[in-house]
């Protein structure tokens, strides 16, 4: 009985016939479109974009030159340079990140034992010039100093969900 049934339904083109009706429902259904530049969807808080360096509240740059974030970089992107300061205390004279390289997989973030290096939420930004593309570290400072508000929310919101 079934090799009858499927041979009339190979014959009648049923699959055919079933997939036409669901072309149909859609057809005429309402379009759900997102305007882009005037209406933005939800964001997740995890939501990995442009690279921040943070800083301490009193000011000073959070990153003691551990350099794990370097280590862990599947991509080679991250660039390291340090030397201890009058202090005893060590921290970086050149922080580089080639976002031309980068993956943007937020291990470096993960690996951060001070939570220096941090992946914001922005990401329209853009590079005309592979140059444009190079964070340095006065570029990762500003970063940083500019979103602080957005990455102290993100982390209260996720030390809530622990």
């Amino acid at each position: 009985m079934s090799t009858v049934t499927s041979y009339l339904k190979s014959l009648t083109l049923w699959e055919l016939l079933k997939g036409m009706r669901l072309t149909g429902r859609y057809l005429i259904d309402r379009k759900i479109t997102v305007q882009y530049p005037e209406e933005k969807t939800p964001q997740s808080p995890r939501f990995r974009g442009l690279h921040a360096l943070r800083r301490y509240p009193n000011g000073e740059e959070r990153c003691i030159a551990c350099k794990l974030c370097e280590a862990v970089c599947p991509a080679l992107a991250i660039t390291i340079e340090s030397e201890p300061r009058d202090d005893g205390t060590r921290r970086t004279t050149r922080y580089d990140i080639d976002l031309s390289k980068c993956i943007f997989c937020g291990f470096c973030e993960e690996s951060c034992p001070v939570d220096s290096i941090v992946e914001t939420r922005h990401f329209e930004y853009h590079g005309e010039k592979r140059g444009d593309l190079l964070m340095t570290k006065d570029k990762l400072l500003a970063n940083g100093d500019r979103f602080e508000a957005q990455i102290a929310a993100d982390r209260a919101a996720e030390a809530r969900y622990r």
